[in-house]
């Protein structure tokens, strides 16, 4: 549904974007990383239509968004970090406006009502927007850019200012929105991104550095050869048993977690999986293992390592 291919934006000599192209499919959410400067909001205006590249090409539905703006606009809404919303309207008043102004052909009524039920606001329909929460705000905003029944949605820090129960709400309304629509959902909070979405690019100065299903990149890049292992053992006896064992290059005790039990982060040697001799020789001791997990980076970690890991280069 959003296809860009070969993005460039220059603003003299400098590059905000370089060579940028990625596909988004029908019904995926693909959230959109970087670091401030790294080229989002110029990438996400140029893909809604507010401001023109330098180089490449951005379609929406097969729509070149430059070439055939009003058909490529009328496939996409968008919700902007600061939804531009009339605080003297009625929630009914500003939304009648919108499809006045997208000059929809829907029944306005039926129309209206389906959004306001689907963006959670149909309990607000009669009140100034003024005297609304910040979330029902945001939810306001989102209703206004359904307006129409776009197939692509583009969000931009939908969940900016809300509280922790806001921001739970918001994401499953996403999520229930991404099952009919194509989003494009931007973010600063990685958890919620990796609650969201079922694909993450992250930009950084101007060029894309990762593109993939979260966990994907968590064990692509967060791969550290560590396992953290519960046993219940003598820690001093369990130390000199992992000393010895041939796949593991080195062992340390992180503390007692429970009665008798401690953890131990067990580095594995390269190329080396130790996980079934690992297990053989404390059942050959009697010493349970309680609990075993690879050690591997959050979607936060993998977001610092590939931003600086691009500012370095």
């Amino acid at each position: 549904m959003i296809e860009v291919k070969g993005l460039t934006k220059r603003f003299g000599s400098k590059y905000a974007l370089s060579d940028v192209s990625f596909n988004v499919a029908k019904g995926e959410i693909l959230g959109f990383l970087g670091p401030n400067g790294a080229g989002k909001s110029t990438a996400m205006n140029i893909i809604t239509g507010y401001l023109s590249s330098t180089e490449g090409t951005v379609k929406i539905g097969g729509h070149e968004i430059l070439e055939a703006p009003l058909s490529a606009k009328a496939m996409l809404g968008y919700l902007p970090e600061h939804p531009p919303l009339y605080p003297d309207m009625t929630v009914k008043e500003y939304l009648c406006f919108v499809y006045a102004l997208k000059k929809v052909k829907l029944d306005m009524r039926e129309h209206i009502t389906q959004c306001c039920e689907q963006a959670r606001v149909d309990d607000v329909f009669h009140r100034r927007i003024k005297n609304l929460s910040k979330g029902y705000r945001q939810r306001v905003g989102l209703a206004g850019a359904m307006i129409g029944s776009p197939q692509v949605l583009v969000l931009d820090e939908p969940t900016a200012g809300l509280d922790p129960q806001q921001i739970i709400e918001m994401r499953g309304l996403i999520r229930s929105l991404g099952k009919e629509r194509t989003i494009l959902f931007s973010s600063h909070i990685l958890s919620e991104v990796q609650a969201v979405c079922d694909r993450v690019l992250v930009l950084s100065s101007g060029v894309v550095v990762a593109d993939g299903a979260p966990e994907k990149l968590s064990q692509s890049f967060g791969r550290s050869g560590k396992l953290i292992a519960r046993i219940a053992g003598p820690k001093d006896r369990v130390g000199d048993l992992l000393a010895k064992l041939p796949g593991i290059s080195g062992a340390e005790c992180l503390g007692e977690k429970e009665k008798d039990a401690a953890d131990w982060a067990i580095q594995a040697k390269e190329k080396a999986d130790p996980r079934r001799e690992l297990f053989a020789a404390l059942s050959q001791k009697g010493w349970p293992l309680l609990g075993l997990k690879a050690d591997e980076m959050s979607l936060e970690d993998v977001f610092l390592q590939l931003t600086q890991r691009a500012v370095d280069n």
